[in-house]
C-alpha cells in the first residue's frame, strides 16, 4: 500500500467570514415556512463558534434532552443526589457539565459584499466544521444542504453571487433525526465533545479561476522511482480550453498540455522521483514539497504547493510491515473531548502539543473513536510521525445499528468517501474503519465496506469497526479479546484471579487467526479523581461531578486524603498499564494495542482511565521518562511465571525484546537485582550479537537460589538494553518466619466466649475475617480485587472490582515485616483477593485504618483492611483479610500474618479508640 499526503497551500480569492453574525433559534421550527431567510435576525452571535461558546441555549436541568446512553439512572432516582437535582444547584455526576444546552434549529445570517472582479470565477462557500446539518440560502435562493460530520461542509456558489451586496444565511440543525450515527457516537455525543450547534474553523468564501484543480492525489512508488498525480481539473466556462500543467519537484520542471472539456476533467500524470528520497515513518517522518501549477488564457490560473510523504504498509505471514519492516502500533485512544471549546481544535499547535505528548510517552499511534479529526491534526501528525485510524463518525450502537437498510447505512459510505477525498493524501492517515462497536446485521455490510475500500484506494490499511467482527477481508483484527480485563469479567480476569506473573500473552488467541491483531481498547484502569483538576474548566465545560464526588468526600470526613487516594489509586492504574501493555509486547506476531486511554474519558459516567487528564497533562504519579521503560519502541521484557517467592526457592525469569525500532548489532544487554536499598543483589549480562526487528526476541534467562535472602525484602529486576531499560518487582520472604512468642494472641474469625474472655482479661486478638462473611452493610456487598475499577461502576451498572487499591503509611510498625509502598502492588495481589473492605465509620468514628482501601468515588465510604481497637482491657486487630483458608499455598498471606502478629507482641499495639464487643461482632453473617 503505497500512499503519499498533501498538505495544500494556494492563493485565491477569499471573503473571510469570521466575526459577527446575526442570530435566531428556531425551536418550532418554523424559520423556513416563514421566510426566516429573508428576515433580519434579532440575535448576534461570534462564529466560528457555537451556541454555547456564545451563551446561547436553555439552562441545563432535569429535563434537558442529553444525548447519549445514561445506563445508571441512580441520579434522576437516588435520594443522595437530591439536593443537585435542584434548578439553583443543579450538577450532574456522569460527564462535564456545560451552562447552556440546546438541540435543534438555529440560524445563522451574514451580510457580504462581493468584488466586481469575481463575475467569471469559480465560488465556493467553505465551512470547515459545521455541526451538524446546514442549509443555505443566498438572498432568497436555497442552494442546498450539507451534512457531513467528518469533513468540510463546502457548496458551490458560481452563478449565485453575483458582484454586489447579498445575504448569506445558514440553517444549522444538531438533532438527530431520521440519520443516527449512535447517541454516544464521539461526534456528537454528550459524553464527549457534546452535541454543540454552530461553525467552527475556517469559514470563508474563496473565489477561483474558471479553470482550476478540483482536487489532487498522489501516489509515490519509490521502488519504481514514479509519483502518480491523479487529479480532476474542473472548467467552469463553458467551453474547451487549453491548460499547460507544470509540475515542479526537487529542483525539476516538467511541463504537460491537455485540453479541458467543460466540466470535470480526470486526468493522470507520471513524475520521476529522485532515488534519494526516503520513506516516512514514526522515526523519520520525511517530508517533500510538489509544484503544481495551471496555466490557461496565458496567466497563471491555479497554482499550488503539496507537501506529501511516503510510506508502504503490507500484511505478510499475519504481521503489519511498514516500509518494508515489522510494525507494532502503540497507541491510544483520541475521543473528541475539548473541555475548553466544547469542539475540536482547528488549531495546528493544539495538535502538535498533544501529539508529542503521546510521543513523550512512548506512542506512536492515535485511534480516533468514532469520529474523524479535522486537517490540523493529520498536519501534526505528518509532522510528528504518528499513525492515526480514522472512523467515520458513528457509533451505531444502543439508539442505531447499521446493516439493516437505515438511512445510516448509506450516509456512512458517503461519510467515509468525505473523508478519504478530503484527508486521504495524508501518510499519518494509517488505517480506515466505519465506526466503533456496530449493532445490527452488520456483518455482510462492513464486509462489502472493507472490500470496497481495499479495491478502491490501497493507500491505507482496513478494517471493519472498532472491537468487532473479525472477518477475513480485513487488513487488521480489532478485538477486545487480547487484553487483561473484559467487559463483565469483574474479579475473573487474569490480573484479579490469577496468581501474579509476568509470563502470560495473548497467543492462544491470535493464533487462531491469520491477520495481524491491533488489541481494541485495552486497560480502562481507573484513578480517583484529581480535584485540583476542576480550576482547569475555565471554558464551556465546568467539572460539577468532580464538585459532587469531593463534597461526597468531605462528607465522608476523608477530604484531607484526596490527594493520598489520587497518588495511590494512579501508582495501581500504571501497574495495571504496565501489565496490559508487556502482555501485548509479549505476544507473537501482534499489531499493536489502543488504549483507553492515556488521557482521561470525560463522559459514560466519568470515565477517569487517563495517566492525564483532559487537558493531556499530568497527574502527578507517573512521568513520561517512567512510562517509556516499559512502553516505547524497544522495551526489555522479562517472563516471570510468579512475583512472589519464599527464600528456599529459586528465582527464574525469561528475557525478551520487543523491538520496533532498528535492527539492533551488538547491543549491550545486562540485568541488576537491587534490593530495597539499591544495593546490587544479583547481576549479569547476555551476549547478544544482534536483536532483529519484531517481539519474542529471546536475550537469554535468570536463574538464581533465593536461600541467602534472609530477611523479608521487595526486590527489583531490571533489564537494560543499550539506552533503554525496565524493570519489576518480586518479593522474598523467609521461609521459617521470625514470630515473636504469639500464644498469647488468638486468631479468630469471631468473637466467641474465648476471644471475649481473653479481651476481658486484657488479652490481644486477631479477629481475621473469613471471605464472605462480612455483613453487605458493612462492606461485604463491595467486591474488592487487586486492580483498579476497570471503566467505571456507573456506565459498567456496578462491575467489579469497586476499589481503587489500598492506601498505607509503610512505616508502620505493623508492616515492618512485610515491605510495602504507600500503594498497591503485586505483593498485595492475596490479601486483595481473599478479603472485604471493613466500613470502619460504621464501627467507629475515631479508629484510623492500619491499611485503607480506597473506595469508589461515587460512594466514597471509608473503607479499612486493617485497624485496631479496644474492647475492656483487651487489644482487637480486625483484619479484612482472611488469614484461615489455604495458608499452606499463601506465602504473602503468611508473610502479611507473620508481620501483624509481631507487631501485636510488641509495645508498638496499643489501641485508643474503644468499641464494644456488640459493634465488631455485627460485622459478621454467622
Amino acid at each position: 500500500m503505497l500512499f503519499c499526503r498533501c498538505s495544500i497551500h494556494q492563493s485565491n480569492e477569499r471573503i473571510n467570514l469570521e466575526g459577527t453574525w446575526r442570530f435566531a433559534i428556531d425551536r418550532q421550527e418554523v424559520g423556513i415556512s416563514e421566510q426566516w431567510y429573508l428576515q433580519k435576525l434579532p440575535d448576534y452571535v461570534q462564529l466560528p463558534g457555537s451556541m454555547l461558546s456564545n451563551g446561547k441555549g436553555d439552562a441545563v436541568n432535569l429535563g434537558t434532552p442529553w444525548t447519549g446512553s445514561l445506563f445508571d439512572k441512580s441520579f434522576f432516582t437516588e435520594k443522595k443526589f437530591n439536593r443537585y437535582r435542584q434548578s439553583d444547584n443543579f450538577k450532574v455526576p456522569f460527564w462535564l457539565q456545560p451552562e447552556k444546552y440546546y438541540t435543534g434549529v438555529a440560524w445563522y445570517q451574514r451580510d457580504i459584499d462581493i468584488p466586481a472582479g469575481w463575475q467569471e470565477k469559480a465560488i465556493r462557500l467553505f465551512f470547515e466544521r459545521c455541526h451538524w446539518e446546514s442549509r443555505v440560502w443566498i438572498d432568497s435562493v436555497e442552494v442546498g444542504m450539507r451534512n457531513t460530520l467528518s469533513a468540510p461542509q463546502e457548496y458551490d456558489l458560481t452563478g449565485l453571487l453575483t458582484p454586489g451586496k447579498h445575504v448569506i444565511t445558514v440553517r444549522v440543525d444538531n438533532m438527530i433525526r431520521e440519520i443516527d450515527p449512535g447517541e454516544n457516537s464521539h461526534s456528537i455525543s454528550d459524553h464527549t465533545q457534546g452535541n454543540w450547534n454552530g461553525v467552527t474553523g475556517e469559514m470563508f468564501i474563496e473565489a477561483k479561476s474558471p479553470v482550476y484543480y478540483e482536487d489532487i492525489t498522489l501516489f509515490p512508488t519509490l521502488s519504481k522511482s514514479e509519483l502518480t498525480v491523479k487529479t480532476n481539473v474542473r472548467n467552469v466556462t463553458g467551453k474547451q480550453q487549453e491548460v499547460n500543467f507544470f509540475f515542479m519537484l526537487e529542483k525539476k520542471r516538467i511541463e504537460y498540455k491537455q485540453v479541458m472539456k467543460p466540466g470535470d476533467n480526470k486526468l493522470e500524470f507520471k513524475i520521476p522521483l529522485s532515488r534519494n528520497m526516503t520513506y516516512w515513518d514514526e522515526f523519520h517522518p520525511n517530508l517533500y514539497t510538489l509544484h503544481c501549477g495551471l496555466q490557461g488564457f496565458g496567466t497563471i490560473t491555479d497554482d499550488r504547493q503539496l507537501t506529501f510523504g511516503c510510506r508502504e504498509w503490507e500484511v505478510r505471514e499475519g504481521v503489519l510491515y511498514l516500509n518494508g519492516h515489522p510494525a507494532f502500533m502503540r497507541g491510544t485512544l483520541h475521543c473528541a473531548s475539548f473541555p475548553l471549546t466544547g469542539y475540536p481544535s482547528t488549531d495546528k499547535e493544539e495538535w502538535l502539543r498533544e501529539f508529542r505528548i503521546c510521543k513523550e510517552h512512548g506512542l506512536n499511534h492515535i485511534r480516533f473513536h468514532s469520529w474523524c479529526p479535522p486537517e490540523a491534526a493529520f498536519e501534526a501528525a505528518d509532522e510528528l510521525g504518528i499513525y492515526c485510524q480514522v472512523e467515520c463518525s458513528s457509533w451505531p450502537n444502543q439508539s442505531s445499528s447499521i446493516g439493516d437498510g437505515k438511512p445510516i447505512d448509506a450516509f456512512l459510505q458517503t461519510e467515509a468517501e468525505y473523508i478519504v477525498k478530503v484527508y486521504g493524501n495524508h501518510p499519518s492517515f494509517c488505517m480506515l474503519a466505519l465506526g466503533n462497536e456496530p449493532g445490527g446485521n452488520h456483518k455482510q455490510y462492513l464486509t462489502n465496506f472493507v472490500s470496497y475500500w481495499k479495491a478502491r484506494d490501497n493507500r491505507r490499511l482496513y478494517t471493519t469497526a472498532a472491537g468487532w467482527p473479525n472477518i477475513q477481508e480485513s487488513d487488521f483484527l480489532s478485538d477486545s479479546q487480547p487484553r487483561i480485563q473484559h467487559w463483565e469479567e469483574g474479579l475473573g480476569s487474569i490480573i484479579n484471579s490469577k496468581e501474579p506473573s509476568t509470563a502470560y500473552d495473548w497467543s492462544d488467541y491470535t493464533d487462531k487467526f491469520n491477520q495481524p491483531f491491533i488489541s481494541h481498547e485495552i486497560g480502562q484502569w481507573c484513578v480517583y479523581p484529581n480535584f485540583k483538576e476542576i480550576a482547569k474548566y475555565t471554558g464551556v465545560y465546568k467539572a460539577k461531578n468532580f464538585e459532587i464526588f469531593q463534597e461526597s468526600l468531605r462528607e465522608s470526613g476523608m477530604e484531607a486524603l484526596a490527594d493520598s487516594f489520587l497518588l495511590a489509586s494512579g501508582k495501581l492504574q500504571t501497574i495495571c498499564y504496565k501489565a496490559d501493555i508487556e502482555a501485548a509486547l509479549r505476544t507473537s506476531n501482534f499489531g499493536g494495542f489502543q488504549l483507553l486511554g492515556l488521557s482521561d474519558f470525560t463522559g459514560q459516567g466519568t470515565a477517569l482511565v487517563g495517566t492525564l487528564d483532559a487537558f493531556w497533562e499530568e497527574k502527578g504519579y507517573v512521568t513520561p521518562e517512567e512510562y517509556r521503560r516499559f512502553c516505547n519502541s524497544v522495551v526489555p521484557l522479562a517472563r516471570i511465571p510468579r512475583l512472589v517467592f519464599e527464600n528456599d526457592e529459586k528465582f527464574v525469569a525469561q528475557i525478551e525484546a520487543a523491538n520496533y525500532n532498528e535492527e539492533m548489532q551488538n547491543p549491550k544487554v545486562c540485568w541488576i537485582v537491587r534490593d530495597g536499598t539499591n544495593k546490587i543483589v544479583r547481576q549479569g549480562k547476555f551476549s547478544i550479537s544482534q536483536i532483529a526487528i519484531g517481539n519474542r526476541q529471546s536475550l537469554g534467562s535468570i536463574e538464581f537460589n533465593l536461600k541467602d535472602i534472609e530477611k523479608p525484602a521487595q526486590l527489583t529486576l531490571e533489564v537494560l538494553i543499550d539506552n533503554y531499560a525496565n524493570n519489576w518487582n518480586f518479593w522474598v520472604y523467609p521461609t521459617e518466619k521470625e514470630i515473636v512468642n504469639s500464644n498469647d494472641i488468638l486468631l479468630t474469625d469471631y468473637l466467641d466466649k474465648t476471644a471475649i474472655k481473653r479481651l476481658n482479661n486484657g488479652g490481644k486478638v486477631l479477629l481475621s475475617l473469613k471471605k464472605g462473611t462480612l455483613k453487605d452493610e458493612y462492606g461485604g456487598n463491595l467486591a474488592i480485587g487487586f486492580s483498579s475499577i476497570f471503566w467505571n461502576t456507573s456506565w459498567t451498572n456496578g462491575q467489579a472490582p469497586h476499589t481503587l487499591g489500598i492506601l498505607c503509611n509503610p512505616k508502620h510498625p505493623a508492616l515492618a515485616a512485610f515491605p510495602t509502598e504507600y500503594h498497591s502492588n503485586y505483593q498485595w495481589w492475596d490479601a486483595m483477593t481473599h478479603s472485604a473492605p471493613i466500613r470502619i465509620n460504621k464501627v467507629s468514628k475515631e479508629a484510623q485504618p492500619i491499611v485503607r482501601v480506597i473506595d469508589d468515588w461515587f460512594s466514597n465510604h471509608p473503607l479499612a483492611l486493617l485497624f485496631e481497637v479496644k474492647i475492656g482491657k483487651g487489644k482487637l486487630l480486625v483484619s479484612g483479610i482472611d488469614f484461615h483458608r489455604d495458608m499452606q499455598m499463601r506465602p504473602a498471606a503468611r508473610q502479611l500474618l507473620s508481620s501483624l502478629l509481631n507487631y501485636m507482641q510488641s509495645s508498638d499495639f496499643s489501641p485508643r479508640h474503644i468499641v464494644k464487643i456488640e459493634t465488631i461482632n455485627d460485622l459478621i453473617d454467622k
